[in-house]
C-alpha cells in the first residue's frame, strides 16, 4: 500500500467512526464532560453492551480517550478538535441538506426565527446584566457546569417560569452544542408567548472551548 493509500484509509477510519447515530449523541454526552459507560448508556439509551461497542470504534478512531478510576471506565472527548469536527458536520449538512432546513424549520414553528446570538454578543450582554439567560440541559449537566448566572428550567417545565419573565425581558437559551435541538424549542414555545427570545449560537461545550467562565450548581 502507497503512503498516501495508507494515509486515506487512516482518515476514513475518522469518518467510518461518525457514521453511525449513537457515536454522534455519546460525542455530544462526552461534549458536557466525562462520562463513566453506564451513565452514558443511560443517557444515550443504549444498552450497556452496545454503547461499550460505539466507545471502541470512537476510541481507535482518536475521537475518544478513557482512563480507569477504580473498576470505572471513564471516557472523554480527545480534544477540543473533535468538537469542531461535530460542528462542521452540522454545518455542512444545514448548509447542503434541504430535509435538515425542512427539519429546523419545524422545530422554531416559524420561517423568519432569529438569528442565535454569538457568544462574544452574550458574554458582553451579561456583564451589563441586560439579559436571562436559561440552560435548557438536564439538572445534572447544569450541575456539572453552566454559564455563570443561567437559570435550569427543561422544556416540559418551561411554563412553570413564565410569569417570572418580565414580558419586555430579552432571553437567551443553550443547550448541549451542535447536535442539540431544546435551545430551538424554547426558543419557539417562549416566542409563541410574546416574548423576545433566540438561541445561543453553539451551546455550553462551545462556551467553554472559548475558555469563559462556567460554573458548578451547589448540591
Amino acid at each position: 500500500m502507497s503512503p498516501k493509500a495508507a494515509l486515506l484509509e487512516e482518515y476514513t477510519r475518522v469518518a467510518r467512526a461518525l457514521a453511525a447515530p449513537a457515536r454522534l449523541s455519546i460525542l455530544e454526552q462526552l461534549a458536557q464532560g466525562e462520562c463513566g459507560v453506564e451513565a452514558l448508556a443511560k443517557k444515550t439509551r443504549l444498552t450497556f453492551a452496545n454503547c461499550s461497542q460505539h466507545l471502541q470504534h470512537l476510541r481507535r478512531a482518536g475521537l475518544v480517550t478513557s482512563r480507569r478510576e477504580g473498576k470505572a471506565v471513564i471516557y472523554q472527548l480527545s480534544d477540543s478538535k473533535t468538537l469542531e469536527l461535530m460542528d462542521l458536520l452540522r454545518i455542512i449538512a444545514e448548509r447542503n441538506l434541504a430535509q435538515v432546513e425542512h427539519i429546523l424549520r419545524g422545530l422554531t414553528g416559524e420561517d423568519d426565527a432569529p438569528e442565535p446570538i454569538d457568544r462574544a454578543e452574550l458574554a458582553a450582554r451579561l456583564a451589563q446584566g441586560s439579559v436571562t439567560v436559561l440552560d435548557v440541559r438536564p439538572w445534572d449537566e447544569y450541575a456539572a457546569g453552566h454559564i455563570p448566572g443561567a437559570r435550569n428550567v427543561t422544556l416540559a417545565a418551561l411554563d412553570e417560569i413564565l410569569p417570572s419573565l418580565a414580558p419586555d425581558a430579552e432571553i437567551v437559551a443553550y443547550c448541549r452544542g451542535p447536535y442539540c435541538v431544546y435551545a430551538h424549542q424554547a426558543v419557539a414555545a417562549l416566542r409563541a408567548q410574546g416574548l423576545n427570545a433566540r438561541r445561543l449560537a453553539g451551546g455550553l461545550p462551545e462556551w467553554r472551548k472559548d475558555g469563559r467562565p462556567v460554573v458548578e450548581a451547589e448540591r
